[in-house]
């Protein structure tokens, strides 16, 4: 059985449209050859950014079988959100299900520790393989074979969209309608007040007026630094009150030892 290995590697060449595999082989080898090759292509593809296969657990988790590191990570944050795994009262640290467990092998971990942790859990992806069969003998016609391979390729209307946010053609523009944007909110929201008033006012006169009198005079306190509340204490029976004799009381034994401290301190100076 005759086994032929081709093998190309880009490094550092520039980007090609194409390239082709070639091996020569005399009349002799051919005559040894069956009647068709069977050729086995491996392409390895060069992801930029790198991209990664999963662990099966991992993949099987996540539902996500090649990808990159950061697509990786995001996806595992979001589990733990949406399986509530983050710990309550210590933010940084992540309490393991059973699935997290037989992965990351530990109970409880820190979130910055994931990445050092996924090394071992990314391999490299897998490659493209294409079988095909190539004929020896010189009456056959020559076939061409086409694959379709999926190619992950920046997003053509990026370059245009990073070009109109950095712009600043417009930003003078921008500025002006969200000043309007605002004004008119703000005018929306005095509008809803005016109009609240008004349905309070229409349902209940009396109750507003008097609601709206109370909020005025504590409005007015707050302005004058006024204490107490001056309407109710003008009347008599505010000191009908059972807290006024504890008052007293109170005052008097300040006073009291008010008093005290003071002939202490005289008794004090004429001993000196």
């Amino acid at each position: 059985q005759q086994h032929i290995a081709l093998q190309w590697h880009k490094g550092d060449l520039p980007q090609k449209d194409l390239f082709y595999l070639k091996e020569k082989a005399n009349s002799a080898v051919l005559l040894e050859m069956s009647e068709c090759v069977y050729f086995i292509s491996f392409i390895h593809c060069a992801f930029q950014p790198p991209q990664f296969k999963l662990d099966p657990r991992l993949a099987r988790l996540l539902g996500i079988h090649t990808q990159t590191r950061s697509c990786i990570i995001q996806a595992l944050w979001q589990y733990v959100k949406t399986n509530k795994l983050q710990d309550s009262h210590e933010k940084e640290y992540i309490n393991c299900d059973k699935y997290f467990q037989q992965i990351f092998d530990c109970p409880r971990l820190k979130f910055c520790e994931i990445p050092q942790r996924l090394t071992n859990l990314l391999l490299p992806p897998d490659p493209i393989v294409i079988n095909h069969v190539i004929s020896v003998d010189p009456n056959d016609q020559k076939k061409t074979a086409c694959y379709d391979i999926d190619v992950e390729v920046d997003d053509p209307l990026k370059s245009q969209m990073n070009g109109f946010l950095l712009s600043t053609a417009n930003h003078q523009e921008i500025a002006s309608l969200d000043n309007k944007i605002h004004e008119t909110i703000e005018s929306i929201n005095q509008l809803k007040i005016q109009r609240d008033f008004m349905l309070s006012f229409s349902r209940d006169p009396k109750g507003y007026i008097q609601d709206w009198i109370c909020s005025q005079n504590r409005d007015l306190k707050l302005m004058t630094d006024t204490v107490g509340n001056p309407e109710e204490e003008r009347r008599a029976e505010f000191y009908n009150q059972p807290w006024s004799q504890e008052a007293v009381s109170r005052y008097f034994y300040c006073k009291i030892q008010q008093r005290r401290q003071e002939l202490e301190q005289a008794l004090a100076m004429r001993t000196t």
